[in-house]
C-alpha cells in the first residue's frame, strides 16, 4: 500500500533532535529520507549518551529510523556538486544547522531555489529570524527558558524549571513537518517551492499560550482564581501574584483545579502518585468517591468558590483516603464516578505498558550493532493507512553507493569519490557492518546465558 508521502525525496541535513524528528516522521509516512552527515562522525548524537561500546546511541537510533545515510564532505567542490544533484532531483531540504551554517556552505535559499523551484526549504533554528537573540545556538532547555515555559514551570518558593518533555526541541520538529506539508499541498496549487522556518523559541510559546492566556487575565484583574496563590493563604505560604504569570507548582491550568496526590507506599516508591482534577459540575459524586458524602451539598463545600480557600486541605483529606490504596486501586475507583484522574506512570512502566506495544506507540526495532532496542512509534493513527514499520537507523554512510548511483554517477566515478575522500570510503561501511555482527553475536549469547541462569 502507498503511503501519503510516498515519492517525496527529502534531504534530512539536520542534526541532534528538533529536525530528525521532523524528517524521522515523513519517513514513516512514506517520504524517501536521505541523510547527509559529515565525515568523521557523522552526525554528533551517534555518539552521545553511548551505552554500548562503538555502537550508535540511542539518542540517535530512535530518532533517525527509516532513513538511509550519506557521508559527504561539503567543503570541498566534488562534494557540494553531489549536494548540488541532489537538491535538484529532491523535493525538500531540512535544516537545523546553526545560523547561516548553509549559507556559508554555499547554499543560500536564492541559489536553492534557482537549481530546483519545487524545491522546499525548512529551516528549523533556535529563535525567530530578525530576533535580537538570532544568532544564539539553542538547545532544549535554551529554548524552554526563552520560550516560558520554564518561567511559569515548577513551585512557587523555587527557581524556573525546565520540563522532561522536549518542548523545545521534538515540539519544533512537529511544527516544522506542519509547516513542511503545509508547504507542499500549496506546491500543488502554484507548482512552486518556498522557504520555511519554525523556532525552538516560538514553538516552545505555542505550547504555552494558556499561560498568556493567563498573563493577561492577572494583568486585567490582579489575580489568578486557579493558582495557589489566590486566595492568599496562611502565613502568606504561596507567595502573592507579581506582575508576571508566577510558577503554580501541579495545579491544573484549565480552570478546573487538581493536583499530584499520595498513594500507598509514596515513601518507598517516587511515582506512587496519582493527578486528580476537582470537576465542578461532578462534585456529588466526588465527594461520594472519595469517602465524604457529606461534603456533597455542604456550602462550606459544594461551590468552587467555597473550595478555594480550603483546597489543600480538601488533599489533605483525599491523601488519607489514598493511605491504604496503590494509584492503579485508587484510579480503578475514581473513574467508576468519573473523576478525571490518572496514575503517575514512570519510564519503567510505560517502557512495558501492554496497550501502548498493543497500538504500536511502544515498539521494539532489531539494529544490526546494538540488537533490539525500543522506541517510540507513530502516535497519530489513521484508519486509511498504517505508517510504515519501524525500521533500524542506518549506520553512517550505509547507503552512500546507492544514493550516489540515483544521482547518476557511474561505478568509476564513485570510487573516484572514495578515493579522494569526498564521500565515506565503502571499506568503512563494511567494517562496521562486521563489528556489528560480532556485537550482536556477543549480546544474543549474553542473553541466552542470562536466561539459562534465569532457568
Amino acid at each position: 500500500m502507498s503511503l501519503p508521502l510516498s515519492g517525496i525525496k527529502v534531504i534530512d541535513f539536520t542534526m541532534v533532535q528538533a529536525g530528525p524528528a521532523c524528517t524521522q516522521l515523513m519517513a514513516w509516512y512514506g517520504a524517501d529520507v536521505t541523510k547527509v552527515e559529515r565525515p568523521n562522525g557523522g552526525d554528533s548524537t551517534r555518539h552521545q549518551l553511548r551505552d554500548i561500546p562503538g555502537a550508535d546511541a540511542l539518542y540517535f537510533t530512535m530518532l533517525n529510523s527509516n532513513k538511509k545515510s550519506i557521508v559527504i564532505d561539503l567543503k570541498k567542490p566534488e562534494g557540494k556538486a553531489v549536494l548540488t544533484k541532489m537538491i535538484e532531483t529532491y523535493d525538500v531540504f531540512v535544516e537545523n544547522f546553526a545560523p547561516g551554517v548553509v549559507d556559508r556552505l554555499g547554499f543560500p535559499w536564492e541559489k536553492i531555489h534557482e537549481l530546483n523551484p519545487r524545491m522546499i526549504l525548512a529551516s528549523g533554528k533556535g529563535f525567530p529570524e530578525g530576533s535580537r537573540f538570532s544568532d544564539i545556538k539553542a538547545y532544549e532547555n535554551v529554548a524552554q527558558c526563552a520560550g516560558g515555559s520554564a518561567s511559569t514551570t515548577g513551585f512557587w518558593d523555587g527557581p524556573p524549571t525546565v520540563s522532561a518533555g522536549a518542548l523545545g526541541d521534538s515540539n519544533t520538529g512537529l511544527h516544522l513537518l506542519i509547516a513542511i506539508l503545509t508547504a507542499l499541498i500549496d506546491r500543488e496549487k502554484t507548482g512552486k517551492g518556498q522557504k520555511v522556518h519554525t523556532s525552538m523559541q516560538e514553538s516552545c510559546l505555542d505550547l504555552c499560550r494558556v499561560k498568556l492566556r493567563d498573563q493577561q487575565r492577572l494583568e486585567r484583574v490582579g489575580y489568578l482564581e486557579e493558582y495557589p496563590q489566590y486566595p492568599i493563604r496562611k502565613d502568606g505560604k504561596y507567595g502573592t501574584f507579581g506582575a508576571a504569570v508566577p510558577r503554580g507548582g501541579n495545579a491544573g491550568g484549565g480552570g478546573q483545579p487538581g493536583w499530584v496526590l499520595k498513594c500507598k507506599d509514596w515513601q518507598k516508591d517516587p511515582n506512587s502518585y496519582i493527578y486528580m482534577t476537582i470537576q465542578d459540575t461532578n462534585w456529588v459524586r466526588t465527594a461520594e468517591a472519595i469517602g465524604h458524602p457529606e461534603w456533597a451539598h455542604d456550602p462550606k463545600y459544594n461551590t468552587a468558590r467555597a473550595r478555594e480557600p480550603i483546597f489543600f486541605d480538601i488533599c489533605a483529606e483525599i491523601e488519607k483516603w489514598l493511605a491504604d490504596k496503590t494509584k492503579y486501586e485508587a484510579i480503578s475507583i475514581l473513574r467508576k464516578s468519573e473523576v478525571p484522574c490518572a496514575p503517575v506512570l514512570d519510564m519503567k512502566e510505560l517502557e512495558n505498558d501492554p496497550d501502548l506495544r498493543a497500538n504500536g506507540t511502544i515498539v521494539e526495532v532489531p539494529h544490526p550493532v546494538r540488537g533490539t532496542y525500543v522506541t517510540i512509534g507513530s502516535v497519530m493513527k489513521f484508519s486509511g493507512f498504517t505508517p510504515a514499520k519501524v525500521t533500524g537507523s542506518p549506520l553512517l554512510g550505509e547507503h552512500t553507493d546507492e544514493i550516489l548511483a540515483s544521482l547518476g554517477y557511474k561505478a568509476d566515478e564513485i570510487a573516484k569519490l572514495h578515493a579522494a575522500k569526498i564521500v565515506d570510503p565503502a571499506v568503512q561501511v563494511a567494517k562496521t557492518a562486521a563489528d556489528a555482527k560480532i556485537v550482536a553475536a556477543g549480546e544474543a549469547k549474553a542473553r541466552a546465558a542470562k536466561t539459562h541462569a534465569a532457568e
